[in-house]
């Protein structure tokens, strides 16, 4: 009998002793709710951390960013120097609205919106020129030919932009029977669809979606290098400057952009065709269709060409 209950106590030691050094192990190995969430809270106060210290930079789906698409994907900076992220955008409206904000430091633009933005009390500092241009369009279905023809038709453009600035430019040049209507299409993609569907009349519109437009047959009434101005601005907040680090970023971000500019002028846009997929969304066919472009060192717009964005 006593034999037995020894038994049994010795079965409930062990059983016992198992329990708690399965406890101890599950203890040691897991962390519990409260720790899991405290550790959730830093982990997204790293990351947050990291972002604000990144240099963040609104930009497109056009060919105006493609130095900055390359020298991110193909890392063309030190990384212990510069932590470089591209916030995209298929407005120009919302780049405007991220800078305007805080959420980005720098934004591709065009001088007529920059100056808008200047005017507005926001502080910024132009970088560079860039290669942008646009062009006007007509639907392919409505047989116009002429600038004069566009009375009682609607133009699709950007309200405080370089289309908009562009679109009275051209009318004023012209006498129409009627008056035209500027049509506020901001997503590039809307507003080449709508010209693809024969839902407008006629837009601007820049690469690569001039060149989708141009090889479906569509006629071109106007391009911005007509004007003789370089409209196309690489654009930072002021502030900047200000700041050590961040200078010591741009500076970094210079050597970067100027040696994307480089490979872009020796290999050609088609040897980056993942990146224009991946980015500008556009296949082999319209790739072999761009125009051949020249991309230049980082150097700051004319102020000729500043004032004249600025008088609009």
């Amino acid at each position: 009998m006593l034999q037995l209950m020894y038994i049994q106590i010795m079965r409930l030691f062990k059983l016992n002793i198992f329990i708690l050094i399965s406890i101890l192990f599950l203890a040691s190995c897991g962390k519990s709710y409260d720790e899991q969430k405290k550790f959730s809270i830093e982990e997204r106060k790293r990351i947050h951390k990291e972002d604000s210290l990144a240099l963040k930079i609104a930009v497109m789906p056009t060919l105006d960013c493609m130095p900055i698409y390359i020298l991110k994907e193909k890392q063309l900076y030190d990384s212990l120097k510069l932590d470089i992220r591209p916030r995209f955008f298929n407005a120009q409206m919302d780049c405007d609205t991220a800078i305007i904000h805080g959420r980005v430091e720098g934004l591709v633009s065009d001088l007529v919106r920059t100056e808008n933005l200047r005017k507005r009390g926001i502080k910024l500092d132009y970088l560079s020129s860039t290669n942008a241009y646009w062009q006007l369009f007509t639907n392919r279905t409505a047989r116009l030919k002429h600038l004069n023809q566009l009375g009682d038709k609607k133009i699709a453009m950007t309200r405080y932009s370089v289309t908009d600035y562009l679109t009275d430019r051209s009318m004023d040049t012209v006498k129409t029977k009627a008056m035209f209507y500027k049509v506020q299409i901001n997503n590039v993609f809307i507003r080449l669809n709508m010209l693809l569907n024969n839902e407008i009349d006629a837009l601007w519109l820049t690469e690569p979606q001039a060149t989708v437009a141009r090889i479906h047959n569509n006629d071109i009434l106007r391009d911005s290098r007509d004007f003789k101005v370089k409209f196309g601005v690489l654009a930072f907040r002021s502030d900047l400057n200000r700041d050590k680090r961040r200078k010591a970023q741009l500076k970094e971000f210079v050597k970067a952009y100027n040696q994307a500019c480089d490979s872009l002028n020796i290999r050609g846009l088609s040897h980056y065709s993942s990146i224009l997929n991946k980015y500008l969304k556009i296949d082999a066919g319209i790739i072999k269709a761009l125009p051949k472009l020249k991309y230049q060192h980082i150097s700051a717009p004319k102020s000729s060409d500043i004032k004249k964005a600025n008088n609009y």
